[in-house]
């Protein structure tokens, strides 16, 4: 994935559980980099929300968008669920991003 743009989707954390962030961005890579690294200011950098526990990948940046809004308006509890769904550890997939096709593992697709 590293060196790739696609319109993406992603759910940060500040710990399992912990406080969420949602966003979308057509650089996964680069803006999961600019809030791991306190680049960001706002949410994220004041409430330490820097692990990448979910990503979604689409076509489209208007699809992204759409897919965000959504999520957005979700419960805590269901987007709990939907980052357990997929990473029931709450690991921080930030390695995947940025070596994961390079490793030979498939990226999860939205």
């Amino acid at each position: 994935m590293h060196g790739e743009k696609s319109p993406s989707v992603y759910i940060l954390a500040s710990a399992p559980r912990g406080t969420l962030y949602i966003g979308v961005t057509s650089d996964l890579v680069k803006r999961v980099w600019e809030h791991r690294n306190d680049l960001v200011d706002g949410f994220t950098r004041k409430y330490g929300v820097h692990r990448l526990v979910h990503f979604e990948l689409h076509q489209r940046m208007y699809d992204a968008i759409q897919r965000e809004k959504r999520l957005k308006k979700w419960e805590r509890m269901w987007k709990i669920e939907l980052v357990e769904s997929r990473n029931p550890e709450w690991r921080d997939l930030w390695e995947e991003v940025i070596g994961g096709e390079e490793n030979g593992s498939p990226l999860p697709r939205g």
